[in-house]
C-alpha cells in the first residue's frame, strides 16, 4: 500500500525479481479491501496514505482477526512513531529512505514467520530478549534500562546476530547518516551498551571484529 506511484512501481520490480508476486493499493481504502480479500503472505504499508492512513489500515485488521504479518513503511522514524506502528499492530518498521535489499530481507523474514506460524515482536539472540512493543530488555531474566538510541543500536545488532557489522552500517541504519561524522559517537553508545548487556554476566555478547566492526553473538 503506497501513494506514490513511482516508488510503488520501483518496490514491485525490485521485489518481482527478488521472487515475489505483488498486487499494488494506491491508497488505505483500497489497500483495506484488498487485504481482506485475503491471499498475502506478507503486507508492505506505507504509514501516510490517503484514503485511510496506514495505522488505520492495520488496526482495523487486527481488530477483524487478520493476523497477516504487516511491514510498515514510513518517513517518520522518531522511536514514539515505531512504537505507535507497533502498537497498531505491525511487526516491523522500516523508515524512508531505505536500502532495497534491506526492504527484500525483511519481507522475507515475515515471510518466513508466516509460513512457521511464529510471527512475534520479540528478538532473541541467546538468553537476550528484546520486546519491540513494550519496549523491554532482559538478559538471563535481568531488566536492562536502555536510551532510546541504544535500544535502537541493540535492535539492529540483534536482527542481524552473528554477522559482521561495520561502522558504515551503523553510521546509515541506526544514526541515519550517510557520510562518516568524524567523531567517536559508535565507539561511546557501543561501550554503553556492551556494559550494560555484558557487564556482570559469565559471557560476552557484544563482540569487536578487529578491521571490520562489531558482532552480537549468542
Amino acid at each position: 500500500m503506497e501513494d506514490d506511484l513511482e516508488a510503488a512501481a520501483a518496490m514491485a520490480r525490485g521485489l518481482a525479481e527478488a521472487g515475489f508476486e505483488t498486487a499494488h493499493a494506491p491508497d488505505g481504502s483500497a489497500g483495506l479491501t484488498a487485504a481482506r480479500a485475503g491471499g498475502f503472505d506478507v503486507l508492505v504499508v506505507d504509514r501516510m496514505m490517503p484514503g485511510a492512513d496506514g495505522l488505520t489500515v492495520v488496526e482495523t485488521l487486527r481488530r477483524e482477526g487478520d493476523q497477516t504479518p504487516v511491514l510498515f513503511l514510513s518517513a517518520l522514524g522518531e522511536v514514539e512513531d515505531r512504537v505507535s506502528g507497533l502498537k497498531a499492530g505491525g511487526d516491523d518498521y522500516l523508515v524512508k529512505p531505505y536500502a532495497f535489499a534491506e526492504l527484500i530481507a525483511r519481507v522475507e523474514a515475515l515471510s518466513r514467520r508466516r509460513e512457521t506460524g511464529s510471527v512475534s515482536t520479540v528478538l532473541k539472540v541467546g538468553d537476550l530478549e528484546m520486546n519491540l512493543i513494550s519496549r523491554e530488555v532482559r538478559r538471563a531474566g535481568q531488566d536492562i534500562d536502555l536510551q532510546p538510541r541504544e535500544f535502537q543500536l541493540l535492535e539492529f545488532l540483534m536482527r542481524h546476530a552473528g554477522q559482521s557489522i561495520t561502522r558504515t552500517m551503523l553510521l546509515e541504519k541506526v544514526w541515519e547518516y550517510h557520510f562518516d561524522p568524524q567523531t567517536n559517537v559508535i565507539d561511546v553508545h557501543i561501550s554503553r551498551l556492551r556494559a550494560k548487556i555484558d557487564k556482570g554476566f559469565d559471557r560476552a555478547m557484544l563482540q569487536t571484529v578487529r578491521g571490520a566492526g562489531y558482532r552480537l553473538e549468542a
